[in-house]
């Protein structure tokens, strides 16, 4: 796909929408919860649109016909659904977990990931209808406007960006008011606040009780993993394999990416991996807690780098986590359509030539520990590791090398020895 450069387009406006001749198109990205459940009738109440809701199928649990007649019945005049996993695991995720992406080291990006092939299945429903506006639900305070709104600039310029959230000033529990006022359904409840998302990479939490930073999130935020507590008493092993950094199977099972690592949400999570209670550094400015459920990520990621570590030079190694945590960033800022992005996927690709083998993870507890690797193009070779018979390694010729390397560190200590010490004067004790 061809990356448009980058181009900042101004927030649309109200006026702007009510001066169009005929009802504006609005393509809205639509989850079925409560956020973009209000802005449909918001949407043409407000702005006198028609709205044409989009759902995109990245591994979240629902029946998409059951989204597409919400869509419907909460006054869309088309809804479009796509079952995009494939595509989602093979063009997003691939090159996150080959550049082992975790923002601030710890968030392996699922929500974020997400947004800008969501934001790429809007842009072209948005051509398809001839519609000069795109609207997602998102909040003023968070990520994802970012994300939605720099992944259509990036991709369509000319079309401008609504973000209801942004406009209507209602609290969580104003909104679940409205949405009962014109009988949608909603999941949410003022007694149960919580935000979620989720996808094939894994599943986010944020809202209630959350919000305090000094409370343990309870045990009903989670979905997808168990209690590690309550997990299996016996651990579990699981081994992947590589082919120039893409998993290719699980236990000897070959399948596509995106049925692979849904098998391993569920293995994983049953053993408790995968939580991660995170206080993060928004894009916007604002700390923020989130509750992240990421097992096959979790899992995935510890064998890539357990198995890049196997296979690759002490030199790339360290300049690829420079790249990575820049990549990680860029994701996590929406920057995924620009030529930054491009040029690090090109490096990245490079390195993963010889990332092939086997990695094998032990599950326990809440943990996902390495428990061994093997390639073929290992560059731990026993004959030269080893301290046992067979060593090869030429040890008589570490003396020189030591000098060579030590040289310059030797002649600094060395001039310093030999350089004249200033004397610092005495002060006149009498003043």
């Amino acid at each position: 796909m061809t990356v448009t450069p980058y181009k900042c387009v101004s927030p649309v406006t109200s006026s702007l929408v009510k001066r169009n001749a005929s009802r504006p198109k609005v393509v809205l990205a639509y989850s079925g919860g409560l956020d973009t459940s209000v802005a449909i009738p918001w949407l043409a109440e407000t702005k006198g649109a028609e709205v044409i809701s989009v759902t995109v199928d990245v591994g979240q649990p629902v029946d998409l016909e059951k989204v597409r007649a919400k869509a419907r019945a909460s006054g869309a005049t088309k809804a479009y659904v796509a079952d995009a996993r494939r595509e989602f695991a093979e063009e997003f995720i691939v090159p996150a977990l080959r550049a082992n992406a975790l923002y601030e080291g710890v968030y392996p990006l699922s929500t974020a990931l997400a947004r800008p092939l969501i934001g790429r299945h809007m842009v072209a429903v948005a051509r398809k209808e001839g519609a000069g506006f795109v609207a997602h639900g998102c909040t003023g305070k968070g990520n994802d406007q970012v994300r939605f709104d720099l992944s259509t600039t990036g991709l369509a310029p000319e079309l401008r960006v609504i973000a209801p959230a942004r406009e209507w000033e209602m609290t969580r529990e104003d909104e679940i008011a409205y949405a009962r006022a014109h009988r949608i359904p909603v999941e949410a409840t003022t007694a149960s606040p919580y935000s979620t998302d989720e996808n094939l990479w894994g599943r986010s939490v944020e809202c209630g009780v959350l919000e305090d930073p000094s409370i343990e999130p309870p045990e009903e935020v989670y979905g997808w993993t168990c209690a590690p507590a309550d997990a299996p008493s016996k651990p579990e092993y699981v081994t992947i394999a590589f082919d120039r950094g893409i998993p290719v199977s699980v236990n000897g099972r070959r399948a596509p990416l995106h049925e692979l690592i849904a098998g391993l949400n569920r293995t994983a999570g049953a053993h408790g991996v995968g939580r991660i209670d995170h206080l993060e550094s928004r894009v916007v400015g604002i700390k923020s807690r989130e509750v992240y459920e990421c097992p096959a990520a979790v899992v995935l990621i510890a064998a890539h780098q357990a198995l890049e570590a196997l296979v690759l030079p002490r030199d790339l190694l360290d300049f690829k986590r420079t790249v990575e945590q820049r990549y990680a960033q860029l994701i996590y800022d929406g920057l995924w359509f620009t030529p930054l992005r491009a040029a690090l996927d090109a490096f990245v690709e490079v390195t993963q030539e010889r990332v092939v083998g086997e990695v094998t993870v032990k599950l326990f507890k809440g943990s996902a520990k390495i428990a061994g690797r093997r390639s073929p193009v290992a560059l731990y070779q026993p004959a030269l590791a080893t301290y046992s018979g067979g060593d090869e390694y030429r040890r008589q010729m570490a003396e020189g090398f030591i000098y060579v390397w030590g040289l310059p560190a030797r002649t600094w200590a060395a001039v310093g020895a030999s350089a004249p010490v200033p004397t610092v004067a005495t002060p006149d004790p009498s003043g």
